[in-house]
């Protein structure tokens, strides 16, 4: 049993009726899953307000609710009223867990691009070093041994503590976390006290109904993030540095091209050899040093001088992180998968006009003889992605092979005519297979000597929702079934 009191030792509120003796056996924050002696805090979420439950929770024999509203309730319920409940929920969830992140290394990353692959790569270090290293991410968390699917990149509050705690419990030390801009707003890292905070980068994205009014709220969440953190590791050379940085209350350092960069790549070298699609390059300043990266591009050299940046901390060993971030590399984020020693073929998550755009310009960097695209569009979602990637692809890549990707209650065919409407905007040529294996085993059976093929959309994911159904299909899986059918 918890003490009322004790949950709430860091938070302002408001005793509206009741007692702060009273004692809780859990705390809830789904009415679905009150029960007898539970704490409920009333969260105003984008589809329902918890408010409206309190009569359901009470009835299931609740005997503390948290609100931002005033409510009715019998005498025997403890009523809490404060200014924001996700905040409170975030407050009282850490103190219910024992304050697990104060026990931890809690490193955040956000940014609008690279926040996985710098997760995965700082991870891979740490664990060579002798850390024992959670994640909390947009593929998944892991916690020692367990690994647990994701369906926010940052998840409910609650829920981080009670990753956390278990983080702790399984012996670990350190904990690397991608903090979205919506769960700064949200308040799901509220009272985290982060040890570093790193910053990618940032464009516009995430803005619209249920997210970010305009791009001036999302730059702002994003800071949020230096305003509760002990050090900042940023990435100077992005336009919005200075927006980022401004307000921060953490000491920085800063990491890129430029010459005032604390941590600073140069003489990158793109590597395009049989079995390796990379990169290579110097850093100076605060580290000095040559990195390979057997991942492509400009943008992987940004992840890698934020991983650097964290080994400085760390004070690891430069051949320990050398290798790490030679061999470091993260599910469905330009990952390259084995099928040819004549061409290349990476899977990457890119599912809209930005993303798709910045994957293809990378791999067109690497001179390739033929860049093939196979990708489609979500169903029931803004049509004008798919009018935007068509044109994208068309005047990106040499050849695209439109096909289906999560239709859900749309008509595949459909999708792809929208698809087609933009890339007929461009010269670029393209085919229409619906089926999302057939797609594939043509751009393998087809390819090429020099070809890069990169299979885009799908990345982590290792289903196809179609009218409600998650049915199972993973890209390797598919590769794989392809190649022994030959």
């Amino acid at each position: 049993m918890y003490k009322l009191e004790d949950l709430l030792e860091r938070l302002d509120y408001e005793l509206i009726q009741g007692t702060i003796e009273a004692e809780v056996n859990t705390v809830v924050y789904d009415s679905r899953k009150a029960q007898k002696g539970c704490l409920f805090v009333a969260i105003k979420g984008a589809v329902a307000d918890g408010h409206k439950f309190i009569e359901d929770v009470c009835k299931k024999g609740c005997k503390v609710v948290v609100v931002e509203d005033e409510v009715c309730v019998d005498d025997d319920v403890t009523v809490i009223k404060v200014d924001d409940t996700r905040y409170a929920l975030a407050c009282i969830s850490a103190a219910y867990f024992g304050y697990p992140a104060e026990k931890l290394h809690v490193i955040g990353i956000t940014g609008t691009k690279g926040k996985t692959t710098t997760t995965y790569m700082i991870k891979s270090i740490l664990d060579n070093a002798g850390h024992k290293t959670g994640l909390i991410g947009t593929i998944e968390s892991i916690i020692g041994d367990e690994r647990i699917p994701s369906s926010n990149t940052t998840p409910e509050s609650y829920t981080i503590h009670e990753y956390l705690r278990k983080m702790y419990d399984a012996g670990c030390d350190s904990v690397v976390m991608e903090v979205s801009s919506q769960g700064l707003m949200l308040n799901r890292t509220a009272g985290i006290l982060f040890e570093i905070g790193i910053f990618t980068n940032i464009s516009p994205d995430h803005i619209g109904p249920a997210e970010h009014k305009d791009f001036e709220e999302y730059l702002k969440c994003k800071s949020l993030l230096f305003k509760q953190c002990k050090v900042g590791f940023l990435n100077i050379d992005d336009d919005h540095y200075e927006d980022i940085v401004q307000g921060h209350r953490c000491s920085v350092e800063t990491f890129g091209f430029s010459d005032a960069a604390n941590i600073k790549a140069s003489d990158v070298k793109l590597i395009n050899e049989p079995g390796r699609l990379g990169v290579d390059f110097k850093v100076s300043g605060l580290v000095n040093c040559e990195i390979q990266l057997n991942l492509p591009g400009k943008f992987s050299v940004y992840n890698a001088l934020a991983a650097v940046a964290v080994c400085r901390f760390f004070e690891i060993d430069e051949e320990v992180m050398k290798k790490s971030l030679l061999n470091a590399k993260a599910k469905g984020r330009i990952e390259r998968v084995e099928v040819s020693n004549d061409f290349d073929l990476m899977i990457d998550y890119a599912h809209n006009a930005m993303s798709l755009k910045s994957i293809l310009t990378t791999l067109r960097e690497y001179q390739p003889k033929r860049l093939v695209c196979v990708f489609g569009c979500g169903g029931n979602r803004d049509k004008r992605r798919r009018y935007e990637m068509g044109e994208i692809s068309g005047e990106f890549a040499d050849f695209t092979i439109i096909t289906s990707d999560n239709p859900r209650f749309e008509e595949p065919q459909d999708i792809i005519d929208d698809i087609k409407v933009g890339i007929k905007k461009t010269n670029g040529e393209y085919i229409e297979i619906c089926d999302r294996k057939e797609a594939i085993a043509y751009a393998i059976n087809n390819g090429k000597p020099g070809d890069v093929i990169v299979l885009a959309g799908k990345g982590h994911e290792d289903y196809q929702e179609i009218k409600g159904v998650k049915y199972p299909m993973d890209e390797r899986v598919l590769i794989q079934e392809i190649l022994s059918e030959r």
